[in-house]
């Protein structure tokens, strides 16, 4: 099953309602909010700052981004028109502002922010590089760019080897993942696209005992697993019962490994 998001403005709007949930979701998520403010404080963004968020989704990360030192304007950018119309409704009286655009191929001028910020949305673009050269070009002299994504082959939920949850990790990787390994290439990929001073960070996203972001992944994969007939309806409710039970029993394990790529336009 291919990536939803990678087409998501064709998305079904009863999907694209579900996922704008898990976006949402996820950013409140305590150990996902620990990431992203230990790699923007790495920004070291002026005074006045114009940022853009390439792929916002409902724009929880950009409504982030409008608090850090120096920000005076945060713009977003999704395919998605009705992730477009949830952000603006969350984003009510902030220093934000949303467009429907394509990350490859932006309507913005050359030259016109301080820092380009992709935060788990790179893996989802086909022919990506295409979205690299576009945040160079509208990156000041000296500007930043911060991407931010999973290490998604590293995606776990499985606590034995023929653990039936890690069924609904590899389903939920096909169906919301174009690149898995993209951030196992992204330095030289950064390079090659004329950014300078590439710095990695390793991130880990843990929980011993379940979240409701993971529950979602649980619900997703089970769901992608019956649309696709490898299971029936009676066992895609039993694995989402089963993730359930190990929340309620402090029994669930799920991980993901994330990376940071900070880099500057020469």
């Amino acid at each position: 099953m291919p990536d939803v998001y990678a087409t998501i403005a064709e998305a079904d709007p009863e999907l694209q309602q579900q996922l704008a949930g898990v976006l949402e979701l996820r950013a409140a998520d305590p150990a996902q909010q620990a990431m992203l403010d230990e790699y923007t404080a790495r920004l070291e963004l002026p005074d006045g700052a114009a940022v853009l968020e390439v792929g916002c989704g409902t724009g929880a990360i950009s409504r982030r981004l409008t608090e850090l030192p120096g920000v005076a304007s945060v713009t977003g950018i999704d395919p998605s028109a009705l992730f477009i119309a949830r952000a603006r409704e969350l984003a009510d009286g902030l220093a934000v502002t949303f467009a429907v655009g394509d990350g490859r191929a932006l309507d913005l001028p050359c030259e016109a922010y301080d820092a380009v910020v992709f935060h788990t949305s790179l893996c989802h673009v086909p022919h990506c590089e295409l979205a690299l050269d576009e945040a160079h070009r509208v990156l000041r002299p000296d500007g930043r760019l911060a991407v931010f994504d999973g290490d998604y082959a590293t995606i776990t939920m499985a606590r034995n080897v023929r653990d039936p949850l890690q069924s609904c990790a590899d389903a939920v990787l096909a169906m919301l993942v174009h690149d898995p390994w993209l951030m196992r290439r992204i330095a030289p990929m950064l390079d090659e696209h004329g950014f300078a001073d590439v710095q990695l960070h390793g991130h880990s996203y843990a929980s011993a005992g379940g979240t409701e972001y993971f529950l979602a992944l649980v619900d997703r994969g089970a769901d992608a697993l019956e649309a696709e007939g490898t299971v029936g309806p009676e066992l895609a409710a039993g694995l989402k019962a089963e993730g359930r039970a190990r929340m309620a029993a402090g029994a669930f394990f799920g991980s993901i490994g994330y990376v940071s790529a900070l880099a500057r336009r020469p």
